[in-house]
């Protein structure tokens, strides 16, 4: 089923008919393609489904064109980003790209799924600039970083259960509300394996989101647990390159304080939610997909 959407996304690149376009999206590396597999796992196959995952993943991918650019990403998955081959210039007109075809094929849908997956890309847009926003001071807020990730991550997940739901004549709020959780649950999952994993797992330095200026839940649960000298102290390295004593010092202090299982506990409560969900609507596969989110490297 996956291979039906590959193939439509690759019609829908080349009904532009831009071969420097064509051959710049072959330069984004696909990955797990979630959000497809997602919307083929609870409405089936059939056409509109096909059409409508590859348009929330051309949509992705456009995000992913931005992100980099804003991030100064050089690699994207182990290999080389958009941006450091093309150029900024060209990674943001193509995302731009991607983003208007991926609209344009939409409006062919359904009403309900247009409106759905259009109101997620304004929330994404408007998580992005949040995330900019709060990596210019430490933020220790938790509700707001979660709101932000819920915006700039969570929300296009969402959207996919959802207007899968929405062709498959499922109840939508159920597989909105599992979506939604298992967004969330991904993206504190790979803010913990930023700090867990090393630079051959992540395709990047470990650390990279402290140095880039993102506060993630794990430094928020830390900058609790220290006392005023500690607190400076984390505050004094964010967002700069940290050498090897201040990484020591930065592990020890979340291995001291138990930081990473208290947030991979919060990642897995969520997707607990969702698996409940799905076993309510007898959705075996959709448990299966929920379980592999908190099993990633840990």
């Amino acid at each position: 089923m996956l291979k039906a959407v590959e193939r439509k996304i690759e019609q829908y690149i080349l009904d532009l008919n831009e071969k420097d376009i064509t051959n710049i999206v072959s330069k984004i590396p696909a990955g797990k393609r979630l959000r497809a597999r997602l919307m083929l796992e609870i409405a089936g196959s059939n056409l509109a489904v096909v059409k409508s995952a590859a348009i929330v993943e051309m949509i992705h991918a456009a995000s992913l064109l931005h992100d980099d650019v804003i991030d100064n990403a050089n690699t994207r998955r182990g290999v080389s980003s958009v941006n450091a081959i093309y150029g900024d210039k060209s990674a943001i007109m193509v995302g731009d790209i991607l983003y208007s075809k991926a609209f344009y094929e939409l409006i062919d849908i359904n009403r309900e799924v247009a409106k759905v997956i259009s109101n997620a890309v304004v929330q994404l847009s408007i998580g992005e600039r949040k995330d900019v926003a709060m990596a210019e001071s430490f933020n220790v807020n938790k509700d707001e970083y979660k709101h932000m990730i819920y915006q700039k991550t969570s929300v296009l997940i969402e959207a996919a259960s959802e207007a899968a739901a929405i062709l498959a004549g499922k109840r939508r709020d159920i597989y909105k509300t599992y979506g939604r959780n298992l967004g969330i649950a991904f993206q504190m999952i790979d803010d913990i394996l930023d700090i867990i994993s090393d630079e051959k797992t992540l395709g990047k330095p470990a650390l990279s989101d402290f140095k880039e200026g993102k506060t993630t839940l794990p430094y928020i649960y830390l900058f609790e647990k220290l006392d005023g000298s500690g607190r400076d102290k984390l505050k004094s390295m964010h967002k700069r390159v940290l050498n090897k004593e201040e990484q020591a010092w930065i592990l020890s202090e979340f291995k001291k304080h138990n930081i990473i299982e208290i947030a991979k506990k919060e990642a897995f409560e969520l997707v607990q939610e969702a698996i409940e969900l799905m076993q309510s609507a007898n959705e075996k596969s959709l448990e299966a997909i929920a379980i592999k989110m908190v099993d990633r490297s840990f």
